[in-house]
């Protein structure tokens, strides 16, 4: 072997899971997150998630975002991706035992609901129009 022959084998430095403490397995990508940061659970994002992709499919939003801050877990739904959010789905575990943890807002800062079931406050967002023949 050569002097600028390096064995394939050999460590180059401490391996990815020792640089930023986030195990990998293959192609497996998983940031790191402080473990004082709030999220949504799976059962919350797949029930808001259900509720967004029937609101697209009727052509009423096109665009979300999610953030997870250290207070509280934000969903904002668009109507147009350049625009402000027309509501937001907020997580806030400090106001659980008081309001309820869930909240949807609207853009201007109304808060159409709150309570500490998730699927009873995006109950105010999953009403449909109803037509009624007189």
């Amino acid at each position: 072997m050569d002097i600028g022959e390096i064995e394939p084998s050999a460590s180059r430095g401490p391996h990815r899971a020792e640089r930023d403490g986030a195990p990998r397995r293959g192609g497996e990508f998983r940031a790191p997150t402080p473990a004082n940061e709030v999220t949504f659970s799976r059962r919350e994002l797949d029930r808001i998630l259900s509720l967004y992709g029937r609101k697209v499919a009727a052509g009423e939003w096109r665009d979300y975002a999610i953030d997870f801050l250290k207070d509280r877990a934000v969903f904002s739904v668009f109507r147009h991706a350049c625009e402000v959010p027309i509501y937001r789905i907020e997580k806030n575990p400090r106001l659980e035992r008081r309001q309820g943890a869930y909240s949807v807002i609207t853009a201007t800062g109304l808060i159409l609901r709150r309570g500490r079931e998730l699927d009873r406050v995006l109950g105010a967002l999953d009403r449909s129009v109803r037509l009624v023949a007189v």
